[in-house]
């Protein structure tokens, strides 16, 4: 029998703000950026006096050199696809550790400059 479980992430959506590499205590190197996706019309009715969510962020990792440099030339308005796997990541902060998921890009490309 063929293990089914996939873990497949495709968004198309706005860059919130200019890439931010980062230096991890490992040595690595990634560069984050956040992705504001639109959503699309729900089905779920809205209780009365509440707004509904019109949007979704996605954190981003891009851990390779050339899709570091694809991320840091985007500005932030344009939008772009984003291709890769949801992953959760642990660190340390403080005494604490704590976790997050963010979406690990495989693929990246500009679709349009912000206008």
């Amino acid at each position: 029998m063929q293990n089914a479980a996939r873990n497949e992430v495709l968004l198309v959506g706005r860059v919130a703000a200019t890439a931010t590499p980062l230096d991890l205590p490992s040595g690595d190197r990634l560069t984050s950026f956040r992705l504001v996706v639109d959503r699309g019309p729900s089905r779920r009715p809205v209780p009365e006096g509440r707004r509904r969510a019109t949007v979704d962020t996605f954190d981003c990792v891009a851990w390779t050199a050339g899709l570091q440099r694809t991320a840091q030339s985007w500005q932030p308005g344009d939008t772009v696809e984003v291709q890769g796997a949801a992953r959760r990541r642990f660190f340390r902060a403080g005494a604490s550790v704590q976790s997050r998921f963010e979406i690990e890009v495989a693929r990246a490309k500009r679709i349009s400059k912000a206008a």
